[in-house]
């Protein structure tokens, strides 16, 4: 019985790389220190809340402010669904 040709297959060639104009405009350098900046803030909020017994940071929300310090917090969580 006679054997059959052997195929060649076609040699791996990568996909041609992205244009460095579509990777500048997903520069999101900003977001990392944004994210830490608001997680920070809303702690820092919480904890001066806390320390001072409700009269600072903002006295007429009384225990609003607990609500703000973690919409500080979950603004941080946000941005950081936008770090690379």
């Amino acid at each position: 019985m006679p054997k059959s040709r052997i195929r060649k297959k076609a040699d791996y060639t990568p996909p041609p790389e992205k244009k460095a104009a579509t990777l500048q405009l997903q520069n999101r350098n900003w977001a990392a220190p944004v994210m830490l900046a608001l997680f920070g803030i809303g702690l820092l909020w919480i904890v001066v809340f806390y320390v001072t017994n409700g009269s600072l940071p903002v006295e007429a929300l009384r225990n609003w402010n607990i609500v703000v310090g973690f919409g500080f917090i979950a603004a941080g969580f946000v941005v950081s669904t936008q770090w690379k």
